[in-house]
C-alpha cells in the first residue's frame, strides 16, 4: 500500500467514522428547527371554510382575490387539502362558509372583503358562531350533508329559542310562556323515552312555523334496566322544538323508531294537540309513513318494520300554564 493509498483510507475512515463531536460523553445532535417546527404544527388545529352550495360559490366569484371559477373543482382541491391535513396529524374543523355573513363582518370590522386575510380572520371564527363538524375523514358526499344538516339544526334551535323567550308572561296565569312550554316538552320526552323501553330509538319532532316545517332529531339507546343515553345537544333541540309547537298550539307530531335484536323495528306516532301528544292509530301511523308528503300516492310499506299505534305517555300537568 503506497503512501498515498493510506493518507486516502485515512481520511475515508475519519469521513464514515460518524460527527467529530458524537464521542463518549457527548450530547446527541437534538432535532432541528424544522423537526420542531413540523411537530408544532401538529398540535396547531386547522379551520377550513367550506362552500358548500354552488350559489355561495358563485357569490364569492365577484372578489378578484378568490381563485377558484368551478365549484367542483373547488370542491376537489378541498378534498386533497383536507386529506393532506389528515396524513400529518392535523386536526381539522369544516365550517360552512356564508358569503352574506362574510360581507356583514367585513362591514362590521372595516376589512376589505376582497382579501384572502379577511377571508382567513372570518373563517376563524366560524366554529364558535356557525354551523362546523370535525373533519375525520369522510369523502365530501357525505361531510358536505353532515355540515349542512348540522346548519339547518343549529338555525331551528335559534329560532325555536329566540321564540320562546320572547314570548312573554300568560295573561291569566303570570307563567313564563317560553319556560313553561320547555318544561312540557321535557317531561313529554322522558315520557317517550320511559314508553319506548329498551332498544335504539330514532325520534323526529316535525312543527310548522316561520313558512316551512322544521324538524329536529333524536337519538338515544336504552340499555335493559337502565336510562336512555343520549346526546345533550340533539336532546335540547328536539325539546325546543317541541316546545316551540306547545307553546304556539301548533298541528305538529313526533314519530318514533324503535330498533332492537332479533325483533322487528316498531314504529310510532303522535299529533300535538295543545300541549299534549296525542297517539295516532295504527292505521294513522301506516298512512303517515307510506305515503308521498309532496304528491300523496302510497308506496309500498317498509319490509320489517311494524306500524303501531302511538302509546299514553301519561302527561300530568307540568309544565302546563292557564
Amino acid at each position: 500500500m503506497t503512501h498515498t493509498e493510506q493518507h486516502r483510507q485515512t481520511g475515508q475512515r475519519r469521513r464514515t467514522g460518524g460527527p467529530r463531536n458524537s464521542g463518549p460523553g457527548r450530547p446527541a445532535p437534538g432535532p432541528t428547527a424544522r423537526t420542531m417546527r413540523r411537530r408544532l404544527r401538529r398540535e396547531v388545529p386547522s379551520t377550513i371554510g367550506l362552500l358548500a352550495d354552488e350559489q355561495d360559490f358563485t357569490t364569492m366569484r365577484q372578489y378578484g382575490s378568490f381563485p377558484f371559477d368551478d365549484h367542483a373543482g373547488y370542491l376537489r382541491q378541498i378534498d386533497g387539502l383536507l386529506t393532506s391535513l389528515a396524513s400529518q396529524g392535523v386536526h381539522t374543523t369544516v365550517g360552512l362558509f356564508d358569503p352574506e355573513e362574510y360581507a356583514e363582518y367585513c362591514a362590521d370590522t372595516g376589512l376589505d372583503p376582497d382579501s384572502p386575510l379577511s377571508r382567513s380572520r372570518f373563517t376563524a371564527g366560524i366554529p364558535a358562531t356557525g354551523a362546523a363538524v370535525a373533519y375525520t375523514g369522510q369523502p365530501l358526499d357525505r361531510l358536505v350533508p353532515l355540515l349542512i344538516g348540522t346548519a339547518a339544526r343549529k338555525a331551528t334551535w335559534e329560532y325555536a329559542t329566540t321564540v320562546l323567550a320572547d314570548l312573554g308572561a300568560c295573561a291569566d296565569c303570570g307563567q313564563d310562556i317560553g319556560r313553561a312550554a320547555f318544561d312540557r316538552a321535557s317531561h313529554t320526552l322522558v315520557r317517550l323515552l320511559e314508553g319506548a323501553g329498551p332498544g335504539t330509538h330514532h325520534l323526529v319532532c316535525s312543527v310548522p312555523a316561520a313558512g316551512e316545517q322544521l324538524l329536529a332529531v333524536l337519538h338515544a339507546d336504552r340499555p335493559e334496566g337502565a336510562p336512555a343515553l343520549l346526546d345533550s345537544s340533539e336532546g335540547a333541540e328536539f325539546v325546543s322544538l317541541l316546545a316551540l309547537g306547545i307553546a304556539l298550539e301548533s298541528p305538529g307530531g313526533v314519530v318514533l323508531r324503535t330498533t332492537g335484536p332479533d325483533a322487528p323495528d316498531r314504529l310510532h306516532g303522535w299529533r300535538l294537540q295543545g300541549d299534549t301528544l296525542v297517539p295516532l292509530t295504527e292505521a294513522e301511523v301506516f298512512n303517515a309513513y307510506c305515503t308521498d308528503a309532496d304528491t300523496g300516492e302510497p308506496f309500498p310499506p317498509e319490509p320489517g318494520v311494524e306500524y303501531r299505534a302511538g302509546f299514553d305517555l301519561h302527561l300530568d300537568d307540568t309544565g302546563t300554564h292557564h
